[in-house]
């Protein structure tokens, strides 16, 4: 018999909240962490305005000790190290002291893209022959696995240990893979999430390719709109966001708090075949991702009451509102209530879909829909499909039994997971 996966723990590194309960604060009140980046600026970037959390050294070293600090540059693997440890914690768990690891205990945790200012400056005392002075700690910072070799050590697992990559559906793929795991019974416990680096050495391409916003440098805030008619492109972000996932029976044997069930999901590719590119969602394959994810969850549309959409703020909105009506078989009034995370974070790319899945599960917890905002001038694509009052722009209380995240990422991959209150 298949086990039942629940979320106990959750820990989240977001540009507009560091920690769980600043994070839950800012979602609920509509705060942006997006803000003017003088470097970007400096190199002469067309968007100059970023979602980058805002850490201090005091609150670094509760993670890291200052050997672990030498020679250390990888604001990802920090990110993740510290949203993995707090959501280790806040299930109530304990970090490992025997000497023996925890066998049943294991980590999903992803990445795009790992290190590159240590890479930059490795590359540069290679090229001036300096290669003996890399230091030790070079290669576990430019790894993928990096942040789940570092995560795993601290807490002292012993299941599998492995960092997925999937483009933007990272996080919310990571989260699928911890959960059969545990619903196989292959483990009790499962930290599941991802993170993303910040810097212009990761946002460059996208800068490049003209898919981020360049009209808001004055006004960061107001940069990030998804679902609005003047939606001008993304605002690069990054973060990390991680969940503590363990079977049902193991949650109440220890009396852990829930903050809600795994139902299940499902992850494909539209082969960049049709309308899919490298860049590109393949429409057929974004529907058939979410009616499988319903499916295995033995869910129907009817009773969906929230979504929490991908919604970047670029001209794919309302594509894939359209991808979500077809999918469902609902629009007008009886579609679900639905929501993006990214006019507050801007798109956290690899580490999205973790971060914004806290942020889902923490609605569910708390019977809450976070706002929309920016989005005052609600695209007429969109409110042709779905009705105005289902894109809420303010908080509200709102009774939430199902809810679903999607991601949709490069390459034409999909990522789509359900959550459930528990009762």
């Amino acid at each position: 018999m298949a086990n039942r996966v629940v979320v106990t723990g959750m820990g989240v590194i977001a540009p507009n909240g560091v920690g769980l309960p600043a994070f839950r604060d800012a979602i609920f009140a509509g705060r942006p962490g997006i803000r003017f980046d003088q470097q970007l600026a400096d190199l002469n970037f067309s968007c100059q305005i970023a979602g980058k959390p805002e850490l201090s050294e005091a609150l670094i070293s509760n993670y890291f000790s200052a050997l672990e600090l030498r020679n250390f540059n990888s604001t990802g693997i920090m990110y993740g190290v510290m949203a993995g440890m707090d959501a280790w914690a806040d299930a109530g768990l304990t970090i490992n002291e025997d000497e023996e690891p925890y066998w049943d205990y294991g980590l999903v945790f992803g990445s795009g893209t790992s290190g590159i200012d240590k890479f930059r400056e490795a590359i540069y005392k290679i090229d001036e022959g300096q290669t003996r002075r890399l230091g030790s700690s070079v290669v576990i910072q430019t790894m993928n696995s990096g942040v789940g070799a570092y995560l795993a050590g601290k807490i002292g697992l012993g299941n599998q240990v492995t960092s997925n990559s999937s483009a933007c559906c990272t996080g919310t793929e990571a989260i699928l893979t911890a959960y059969e795991r545990i619903k196989t019974g292959q483990a009790s416990i499962m930290v599941a999430g991802a993170k993303s680096d910040s810097g212009p050495y990761i946002w460059g391409g996208f800068d490049a390719m003209k898919v981020c916003t360049f009209k808001h440098n004055a006004d960061p805030e107001r940069g990030s709109r998804p679902l609005s008619a003047t939606a001008s492109g993304f605002v690069p972000g990054s973060g990390a966001g991680a969940l503590v996932l363990e079977s049902l029976e193991h949650a109440v044997q220890r009396g852990a708090r829930i903050y809600g069930e795994v139902l299940g999901g499902h992850v494909n590719a539209g082969g960049q075949r049709g309308k899919g590119t490298m860049t590109a969602p393949n429409p057929q394959a974004v529907q058939r991702c979410i009616g499988m994810a319903l499916t295995n969850a033995k869910v129907e549309p009817g009773e969906i009451d929230a979504i929490n959409g991908h919604l970047t703020a670029t001209a794919m909105d309302a594509l894939e509102i359209e991808n979500w009506s077809t999918a469902l078989g609902l629009k007008g009034s009886e579609f679900p209530y639905i929501n993006s995370l990214k006019g507050m974070t801007g798109h956290c790319l690899s580490a999205a879909g973790s971060i914004e899945c806290v942020a889902s599960l923490l609605q569910v917890y708390e019977d809450r829909l976070f706002p929309n905002i920016n989005c005052e001038d609600l695209n007429p694509a969109v409110l042709e499909i779905i009705d105005q009052e289902r894109i809420p722009q303010g908080a509200q209380d709102h009774k939430i039994n199902i809810l679903v995240k999607a991601s949709f990422g490069f390459g034409d991959v999909n990522a789509c997971v359900l959550f459930k209150k528990y009762k």
